[in-house]
Protein backbone atom coordinates (compact mmCIF):
# COMPACT_ATOMS: atom_id res chain seq x y z
CA UNK A 1 0.00 0.00 0.00
CA UNK A 2 1.33 3.45 -0.88
CA UNK A 3 1.02 6.37 1.49
CA UNK A 4 1.79 10.04 1.57
CA UNK A 5 4.78 11.54 3.36
CA UNK A 6 2.75 11.87 6.57
CA UNK A 7 1.69 8.23 6.40
CA UNK A 8 -1.87 8.68 5.14
CA UNK A 9 -2.89 6.49 2.20
CA UNK A 10 -4.17 8.12 -1.00
CA UNK A 11 -7.85 7.53 -1.67
CA UNK A 12 -9.20 7.81 -5.24
CA UNK A 13 -12.91 7.73 -6.08
CA UNK A 14 -14.43 8.22 -9.53
CA UNK A 15 -17.91 6.79 -9.30
CA UNK A 16 -21.27 6.94 -11.07
CA UNK A 17 -24.51 5.41 -9.80
CA UNK A 18 -28.04 6.01 -11.03
CA UNK A 19 -30.39 6.59 -8.10
CA UNK A 20 -34.14 7.14 -8.08
CA UNK A 21 -34.10 10.95 -8.32
CA UNK A 22 -30.64 11.72 -9.66
CA UNK A 23 -27.31 10.25 -10.67
CA UNK A 24 -24.50 10.11 -8.13
CA UNK A 25 -21.38 11.39 -9.90
CA UNK A 26 -18.28 12.09 -7.86
CA UNK A 27 -14.56 12.40 -8.49
CA UNK A 28 -12.26 12.66 -5.49
CA UNK A 29 -8.57 12.15 -4.90
CA UNK A 30 -7.31 12.90 -1.41
CA UNK A 31 -4.66 12.17 1.18
CA UNK A 32 -6.57 13.85 3.98
CA UNK A 33 -6.76 11.71 7.14
CA UNK A 34 -10.49 12.41 7.51
CA UNK A 35 -12.70 13.58 4.65
CA UNK A 36 -16.15 14.72 5.65
CA UNK A 37 -19.15 14.17 3.39
CA UNK A 38 -21.72 16.78 4.34
CA UNK A 39 -25.11 17.70 2.98
CA UNK A 40 -28.85 17.66 3.42
CA UNK A 41 -30.79 14.41 3.81
CA UNK A 42 -31.19 12.62 0.49
CA UNK A 43 -28.14 14.19 -1.14
CA UNK A 44 -26.42 10.85 -1.81
CA UNK A 45 -24.09 10.57 1.18
CA UNK A 46 -25.02 7.04 2.25
CA UNK A 47 -25.19 5.85 -1.37
CA UNK A 48 -21.61 7.05 -1.83
CA UNK A 49 -20.39 5.01 1.15
CA UNK A 50 -22.31 1.96 -0.04
CA UNK A 51 -20.66 2.31 -3.44
CA UNK A 52 -17.21 2.45 -1.87
CA UNK A 53 -18.03 -0.55 0.35
CA UNK A 54 -19.14 -2.61 -2.67
CA UNK A 55 -22.81 -2.77 -1.67
CA UNK A 56 -23.96 -1.08 -4.90
CA UNK A 57 -23.14 -3.60 -7.63
CA UNK A 58 -24.43 -1.33 -10.43
CA UNK A 59 -21.93 1.43 -9.65
CA UNK A 60 -19.39 2.28 -12.35
CA UNK A 61 -15.97 3.88 -12.12
CA UNK A 62 -12.93 3.45 -9.89
CA UNK A 63 -12.46 2.91 -6.17
CA UNK A 64 -8.79 2.75 -5.19
CA UNK A 65 -7.09 2.92 -1.79
CA UNK A 66 -3.34 3.19 -2.14
CA UNK A 67 -2.29 0.41 -4.51
CA UNK A 68 -5.44 -1.62 -3.85
CA UNK A 69 -8.18 -1.46 -6.49
CA UNK A 70 -11.65 -2.52 -5.36
CA UNK A 71 -13.53 -1.26 -8.42
CA UNK A 72 -12.44 -0.56 -11.98
CA UNK A 73 -15.46 -1.10 -14.20
CA UNK A 74 -13.58 -0.53 -17.46
CA UNK A 75 -11.05 -3.21 -16.50
CA UNK A 76 -13.77 -5.53 -15.26
CA UNK A 77 -12.62 -5.37 -11.63
CA UNK A 78 -15.20 -5.71 -8.87
CA UNK A 79 -14.08 -6.95 -5.46
CA UNK A 80 -16.92 -8.32 -3.36
CA UNK A 81 -17.72 -6.41 -0.15
CA UNK A 82 -16.46 -9.16 2.15
CA UNK A 83 -13.08 -9.10 0.42
CA UNK A 84 -12.60 -5.34 0.66
CA UNK A 85 -10.58 -4.35 3.71
CA UNK A 86 -13.10 -1.69 4.66
CA UNK A 87 -14.56 -1.01 8.09
CA UNK A 88 -18.12 0.32 7.85
CA UNK A 89 -19.80 1.86 10.90
CA UNK A 90 -23.49 2.49 10.12
CA UNK A 91 -26.00 4.61 12.02
CA UNK A 92 -27.14 1.53 13.89
CA UNK A 93 -24.12 -0.54 14.87
CA UNK A 94 -25.93 -3.78 13.90
CA UNK A 95 -24.10 -5.89 16.47
CA UNK A 96 -24.65 -9.63 16.79
CA UNK A 97 -27.14 -9.82 19.70
CA UNK A 98 -26.30 -13.45 20.54
CA UNK A 99 -22.57 -12.78 20.93
CA UNK A 100 -20.63 -11.03 23.67
CA UNK A 101 -18.92 -7.70 23.11
CA UNK A 102 -15.61 -9.55 22.85
CA UNK A 103 -16.99 -11.85 20.15
CA UNK A 104 -18.44 -8.89 18.27
CA UNK A 105 -15.08 -7.14 18.31
CA UNK A 106 -13.38 -10.27 16.97
CA UNK A 107 -15.99 -10.91 14.26
CA UNK A 108 -13.48 -9.75 11.65
CA UNK A 109 -10.50 -11.61 13.08
CA UNK A 110 -10.10 -13.76 9.95
CA UNK A 111 -9.86 -10.62 7.81
CA UNK A 112 -7.29 -9.16 10.20
CA UNK A 113 -5.13 -12.31 10.01
CA UNK A 114 -5.40 -12.30 6.22
CA UNK A 115 -4.06 -8.74 6.30
CA UNK A 116 -1.08 -9.84 8.41
CA UNK A 117 -2.45 -8.40 11.65
CA UNK A 118 -2.53 -10.02 15.09
CA UNK A 119 -6.20 -10.02 16.21
CA UNK A 120 -5.25 -10.27 19.88
CA UNK A 121 -2.97 -7.24 19.65
CA UNK A 122 -5.57 -5.31 17.68
CA UNK A 123 -8.21 -6.17 20.30
CA UNK A 124 -6.03 -4.94 23.15
CA UNK A 125 -5.35 -1.60 21.51
CA UNK A 126 -8.99 -1.05 20.56
CA UNK A 127 -10.30 -1.99 24.01
CA UNK A 128 -7.97 0.55 25.61
CA UNK A 129 -8.65 3.23 23.01
CA UNK A 130 -12.44 3.01 23.29
CA UNK A 131 -12.63 2.13 27.01
CA UNK A 132 -14.36 -1.21 26.50
CA UNK A 133 -12.54 -3.34 29.08
CA UNK A 134 -15.49 -3.49 31.46
CA UNK A 135 -17.91 -4.49 28.70
CA UNK A 136 -16.14 -7.43 27.03
CA UNK A 137 -18.33 -10.17 28.48
CA UNK A 138 -21.56 -8.16 28.24
CA UNK A 139 -24.39 -8.82 25.81
CA UNK A 140 -24.98 -6.04 23.26
CA UNK A 141 -28.66 -5.92 24.24
CA UNK A 142 -27.64 -4.64 27.68
CA UNK A 143 -25.49 -1.79 26.38
CA UNK A 144 -26.40 1.87 26.11
CA UNK A 145 -26.65 3.45 22.67
CA UNK A 146 -23.25 5.06 23.00
CA UNK A 147 -21.66 1.81 24.15
CA UNK A 148 -23.11 -0.08 21.18
CA UNK A 149 -21.69 2.45 18.74
CA UNK A 150 -18.28 2.28 20.40
CA UNK A 151 -18.35 -1.51 19.99
CA UNK A 152 -19.35 -1.14 16.33
CA UNK A 153 -16.44 1.25 15.85
CA UNK A 154 -14.11 -1.16 17.64
CA UNK A 155 -15.26 -4.05 15.45
CA UNK A 156 -14.32 -2.08 12.32
CA UNK A 157 -10.89 -1.27 13.75
CA UNK A 158 -10.22 -4.90 14.79
CA UNK A 159 -10.84 -6.16 11.25
CA UNK A 160 -7.56 -4.81 9.86
CA UNK A 161 -9.33 -2.25 7.67
CA UNK A 162 -7.43 -0.11 5.15
CA UNK A 163 -10.30 2.38 4.97
CA UNK A 164 -12.96 3.40 7.48
CA UNK A 165 -16.46 4.51 6.47
CA UNK A 166 -18.57 6.29 9.10
CA UNK A 167 -22.22 6.74 8.13
CA UNK A 168 -23.50 9.22 10.72
CA UNK A 169 -22.44 6.79 13.47
CA UNK A 170 -24.02 8.79 16.29
CA UNK A 171 -27.14 10.08 14.50
CA UNK A 172 -29.49 7.89 16.53
CA UNK A 173 -28.18 9.22 19.85
CA UNK A 174 -29.31 12.33 21.71
CA UNK A 175 -27.18 15.44 21.28
CA UNK A 176 -25.44 15.50 24.71
CA UNK A 177 -24.34 11.87 24.26
CA UNK A 178 -23.09 12.55 20.74
CA UNK A 179 -20.95 15.36 22.10
CA UNK A 180 -19.51 13.12 24.82
CA UNK A 181 -18.48 10.61 22.17
CA UNK A 182 -16.50 13.08 20.05
CA UNK A 183 -13.21 12.38 21.85
CA UNK A 184 -13.45 8.66 21.03
CA UNK A 185 -13.59 9.45 17.32
CA UNK A 186 -10.76 11.92 17.77
CA UNK A 187 -8.62 9.18 19.32
CA UNK A 188 -9.25 6.94 16.32
CA UNK A 189 -8.25 9.77 14.01
CA UNK A 190 -5.00 10.37 15.91
CA UNK A 191 -4.08 6.70 16.43
CA UNK A 192 -4.87 5.04 13.09
CA UNK A 193 -3.14 6.41 10.02
CA UNK A 194 -5.74 5.15 7.57
CA UNK A 195 -8.14 7.28 5.50
CA UNK A 196 -11.62 7.89 6.86
CA UNK A 197 -14.76 8.97 5.00
CA UNK A 198 -17.04 10.56 7.58
CA UNK A 199 -20.67 11.17 6.61
CA UNK A 200 -22.52 13.62 8.84
CA UNK A 201 -25.08 16.39 8.84
CA UNK A 202 -23.71 17.75 12.14
CA UNK A 203 -21.46 20.82 11.64
CA UNK A 204 -19.84 20.34 15.06
CA UNK A 205 -18.78 16.77 14.30
CA UNK A 206 -17.48 17.79 10.89
CA UNK A 207 -15.39 20.62 12.33
CA UNK A 208 -14.05 18.59 15.22
CA UNK A 209 -12.94 15.59 13.19
CA UNK A 210 -12.51 16.38 9.48
CA UNK A 211 -9.56 17.84 7.58
CA UNK A 212 -11.56 18.60 4.47
CA UNK A 213 -15.22 18.46 3.51
CA UNK A 214 -17.18 17.59 0.39
CA UNK A 215 -20.59 19.24 0.25
CA UNK A 216 -23.05 17.08 -1.67
CA UNK A 217 -26.27 18.14 -3.35
CA UNK A 218 -28.27 15.70 -5.48
CA UNK A 219 -25.30 13.41 -5.98
CA UNK A 220 -22.74 16.07 -6.94
CA UNK A 221 -19.99 17.74 -4.92
CA UNK A 222 -20.85 21.44 -5.11
CA UNK A 223 -18.01 22.53 -2.83
CA UNK A 224 -14.79 21.20 -1.33
CA UNK A 225 -12.57 22.79 1.31
CA UNK A 226 -11.80 22.95 4.99
CA UNK A 227 -14.74 22.69 7.39
CA UNK A 228 -14.48 26.40 8.19
CA UNK A 229 -14.44 27.37 4.52
CA UNK A 230 -17.47 25.24 3.70
CA UNK A 231 -19.61 25.80 6.77
CA UNK A 232 -19.05 29.56 7.06
CA UNK A 233 -19.81 30.29 3.40
CA UNK A 234 -23.11 32.20 3.42
CA UNK A 235 -24.07 30.75 0.05
CA UNK A 236 -24.16 27.35 1.78
CA UNK A 237 -25.85 28.42 5.01
CA UNK A 238 -29.14 26.72 4.15
CA UNK A 239 -27.34 23.39 3.97
CA UNK A 240 -25.51 23.94 7.23
CA UNK A 241 -28.84 23.81 9.08
CA UNK A 242 -27.84 26.50 11.54
CA UNK A 243 -28.66 30.14 12.19
CA UNK A 244 -25.12 31.04 13.20
CA UNK A 245 -21.79 29.49 12.37
CA UNK A 246 -20.32 27.62 15.32
CA UNK A 247 -16.55 27.59 15.73
CA UNK A 248 -15.24 24.34 17.21
CA UNK A 249 -11.94 24.74 19.03
CA UNK A 250 -9.72 21.86 20.09
CA UNK A 251 -7.33 22.42 22.95
CA UNK A 252 -5.66 21.02 26.03
CA UNK A 253 -7.09 21.70 29.45
CA UNK A 254 -4.34 23.29 31.54
CA UNK A 255 -6.34 24.28 34.60
CA UNK A 256 -9.58 23.02 36.15
CA UNK A 257 -11.49 24.44 39.09
CA UNK A 258 -15.05 24.62 40.38
CA UNK A 259 -15.53 28.09 38.92
CA UNK A 260 -14.13 27.23 35.49
CA UNK A 261 -11.06 26.09 33.58
CA UNK A 262 -8.43 27.25 31.13
CA UNK A 263 -7.92 25.74 27.71
CA UNK A 264 -4.68 26.07 25.73
CA UNK A 265 -5.21 26.54 22.00
CA UNK A 266 -2.21 25.58 19.92
CA UNK A 267 1.19 24.12 20.69
CA UNK A 268 3.77 25.15 23.27
CA UNK A 269 3.63 26.96 26.58
CA UNK A 270 3.29 30.34 24.84
CA UNK A 271 0.11 29.33 22.99
CA UNK A 272 -2.95 31.43 23.89
CA UNK A 273 -5.38 30.20 26.52
CA UNK A 274 -9.05 30.92 27.07
CA UNK A 275 -11.31 30.63 30.09
CA UNK A 276 -14.17 28.14 29.81
CA UNK A 277 -16.96 26.94 32.13
CA UNK A 278 -16.30 24.25 34.72
CA UNK A 279 -15.87 20.75 33.26
CA UNK A 280 -15.35 17.25 34.62
CA UNK A 281 -12.23 16.88 32.47
CA UNK A 282 -8.82 16.88 34.15
CA UNK A 283 -5.73 18.93 33.18
CA UNK A 284 -3.86 17.45 30.26
CA UNK A 285 -6.95 16.13 28.46
CA UNK A 286 -7.99 17.19 24.97
CA UNK A 287 -11.26 19.10 24.96
CA UNK A 288 -13.57 20.43 22.25
CA UNK A 289 -15.28 23.77 22.77
CA UNK A 290 -18.07 25.30 20.69
CA UNK A 291 -18.27 29.08 20.22
CA UNK A 292 -20.88 30.75 18.02
CA UNK A 293 -19.63 33.39 15.61
CA UNK A 294 -22.41 35.72 16.78
CA UNK A 295 -21.13 35.60 20.37
CA UNK A 296 -17.70 37.07 19.59
CA UNK A 297 -17.17 40.83 19.78
CA UNK A 298 -14.48 42.73 17.86
CA UNK A 299 -12.55 45.54 19.51
CA UNK A 300 -9.95 47.71 17.78
CA UNK A 301 -7.91 48.06 20.97
CA UNK A 302 -7.47 46.41 24.38
CA UNK A 303 -10.90 46.33 26.06
CA UNK A 304 -11.38 47.60 29.62
CA UNK A 305 -14.22 47.42 32.10
CA UNK A 306 -15.87 44.37 30.56
CA UNK A 307 -17.27 41.29 32.24
CA UNK A 308 -16.14 39.07 29.35
CA UNK A 309 -13.20 36.93 30.46
CA UNK A 310 -11.55 36.29 27.10
CA UNK A 311 -9.67 38.74 24.88
CA UNK A 312 -7.49 37.39 22.06
CA UNK A 313 -5.30 39.53 19.85
CA UNK A 314 -5.96 38.61 16.22
CA UNK A 315 -5.59 39.78 12.63
CA UNK A 316 -8.45 39.82 10.15
CA UNK A 317 -7.71 37.57 7.18
CA UNK A 318 -10.82 37.69 5.02
CA UNK A 319 -14.33 39.09 4.83
CA UNK A 320 -17.48 38.10 2.97
CA UNK A 321 -21.09 39.16 2.96
CA UNK A 322 -23.39 37.14 5.18
CA UNK A 323 -27.15 36.97 5.79
CA UNK A 324 -26.96 39.40 8.72
CA UNK A 325 -23.88 41.49 7.90
CA UNK A 326 -20.24 40.58 7.41
CA UNK A 327 -18.53 37.25 8.14
CA UNK A 328 -14.85 37.69 8.92
CA UNK A 329 -12.05 35.23 9.58
CA UNK A 330 -9.64 36.29 12.32
CA UNK A 331 -6.40 34.42 13.05
CA UNK A 332 -5.10 34.59 16.62
CA UNK A 333 -2.37 31.93 16.55
CA UNK A 334 -0.22 30.57 13.69
CA UNK A 335 -1.05 26.90 14.33
CA UNK A 336 -4.78 27.30 15.06
CA UNK A 337 -7.54 27.72 12.49
CA UNK A 338 -8.99 31.26 12.31
CA UNK A 339 -12.11 32.11 14.26
CA UNK A 340 -15.17 33.02 12.23
CA UNK A 341 -16.92 36.15 13.56
CA UNK A 342 -20.21 37.77 12.57
CA UNK A 343 -20.39 41.57 12.62
CA UNK A 344 -23.05 43.97 11.37
CA UNK A 345 -22.40 46.03 8.27
CA UNK A 346 -22.58 49.24 10.32
CA UNK A 347 -20.03 48.03 12.87
CA UNK A 348 -17.73 46.83 10.13
CA UNK A 349 -17.69 50.32 8.60
CA UNK A 350 -17.62 52.28 11.87
CA UNK A 351 -14.67 50.27 13.22
CA UNK A 352 -12.73 50.57 9.98
CA UNK A 353 -12.38 46.81 9.67
CA UNK A 354 -10.63 45.24 6.69
CA UNK A 355 -8.36 42.27 5.98
CA UNK A 356 -4.98 42.86 7.59
CA UNK A 357 -6.41 44.92 10.48
CA UNK A 358 -5.24 43.96 13.98
CA UNK A 359 -8.13 43.54 16.40
CA UNK A 360 -9.05 41.97 19.73
CA UNK A 361 -11.65 39.20 19.89
CA UNK A 362 -13.75 39.38 23.04
CA UNK A 363 -16.13 36.72 24.34
CA UNK A 364 -17.50 35.39 27.62
CA UNK A 365 -16.31 32.20 29.22
CA UNK A 366 -19.96 31.14 29.38
CA UNK A 367 -20.19 31.38 25.59
CA UNK A 368 -17.73 28.47 25.34
CA UNK A 369 -19.52 25.12 25.40
CA UNK A 370 -17.26 22.15 26.30
CA UNK A 371 -18.07 19.09 24.20
CA UNK A 372 -16.97 15.90 25.88
CA UNK A 373 -13.48 14.95 26.94
CA UNK A 374 -11.10 12.03 26.98
CA UNK A 375 -12.54 9.95 29.81
CA UNK A 376 -16.07 9.20 30.88
CA UNK A 377 -17.59 10.69 33.98
CA UNK A 378 -18.24 8.03 36.65
CA UNK A 379 -21.79 6.73 36.43
CA UNK A 380 -22.46 8.26 33.00
CA UNK A 381 -22.63 5.66 30.19
CA UNK A 382 -21.28 6.68 26.81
Amino acid sequence: MSASDDGVTRLELRVELQLDRFKLELALETRAPVTGVFGASGSGKTSLLETVAGLRRRARGVVRCGDTVWLDSEAGVFVRPEHRRIGLVPQDGLLFPDRSVRANLLAGAARARAAGRDPAAELGQVVDLLELAGLLESSPVKLSGGERQRVALGRALCSGAELLLFDEPFASLDLPLRRRLLPFLNRVRETYRIPILFVSHDPVEVQALCDEVLLLREGHAIARGTPREILSDPTLYSLAEGESYENVLRGQLVEAAERGGRLRLGQGSEAPTIEIPATTATPGETLFVGLFASEILIATGPPTGLSARNALGARLESVQDGPNGKIVAARFAPDVLPLTVEVTDASYVDLGLAPGRDVVLVFKASSCRPYGHGRRRPGVPA
